[in-house]
């Protein structure tokens, strides 16, 4: 009866120590994951905006000819030959353009009928349309006016635009990315003074250029359309252009942890 009873206290003790170094080992107080996600700092994502402005420095013109005839070979004979007489007045004028025709098309001309037709027959043309355009790219664009008036003895302005050239491109690239970056660095310190954090304390840890993707306008030009009839040997006054400028505009957003 003794040892029974000196065996269950000898069990008693054992648990009540298991107990205790249990207890020990366990933290005095939970991490939550609010307090976690406090150690890891926090993280901002901030966008920024950055654009440059330039003087244009390159046009973009578009002539035509458009000739109607009932014989369409003759149409199309006198398309061909303005167009090529054109074509030679935009190269003397302005030997360093680029020049492309494009557009030659030919379609028939009817009759206006005010009655309703009554029968199946196909109709037959009493003339044929015939035309194409000429598009020139220059960057004399002080001998513009001169140039448009001379083609324009021959051919009509169907169009007309002031951009930035390739190489006026390439050259204001470096100075947007670094308008942008700019801004998202003045930014960052912004958001870091409304918390009231050191912006020592910010760590870039993305920059994201044009924001994944979603690209604004580059080509924002002040376009200046114009239409003219075409006219045969006769004088043109020279007409008065303003080349405005083109600006460039670029996105970025940043991804920034305050620790």
């Amino acid at each position: 009866m003794r040892r029974t009873r000196i065996g269950f206290l000898i069990c008693l003790l054992s648990a009540c120590l298991s107990s205790a170094y249990a207890q020990q080992a366990a933290p005095s107080t939970p991490v939550s994951p609010q307090s976690s996600a406090q150690m890891l700092g926090t993280l901002v994502i901030i966008p920024a905006y950055g654009e440059v402005r330039y003087p244009n420095d390159e046009a973009r013109a578009t002539f035509m000819i458009e000739e109607q005839d009932k014989d369409k070979s003759v149409a199309a004979s006198r398309v061909n030959q303005k167009m090529k007489q054109g074509t030679e007045i935009v190269r003397k004028e302005d030997p360093q353009a680029q020049l492309k025709t494009r557009g030659y098309y030919t379609y028939p001309v009817y009759a206006d009928e005010a009655q309703p037709r009554t029968t199946s027959k196909a109709r037959q043309p009493v003339g044929w349309r015939v035309g194409q355009y000429l598009d020139v790219t220059t960057m004399n664009l002080a001998g513009l006016p001169k140039t448009v008036a001379a083609a324009q003895k021959l051919l009509a302005l169907n169009g007309l635009s002031f951009g930035l050239s390739p190489a006026s491109n390439r050259k204001l690239e470096e100075q947007r990315i670094a308008a942008a970056y700019q801004n998202l660095t003045d930014r960052v310190a912004a958001v870091a003074k409304a918390m009231g954090r050191n912006v020592a304390d910010a760590t870039m840890e993305t920059v994201d250029f044009e924001a994944s993707g979603a690209y604004a306008p580059q080509d924002a030009m002040m376009a200046k359309n114009m239409r003219a009839s075409a006219m045969e040997a006769a004088p043109v006054e020279e007409p008065s252009f303003e080349p405005g400028e083109t600006t460039l505009n670029m996105r970025v957003v940043g991804k920034v942890r305050f620790r």
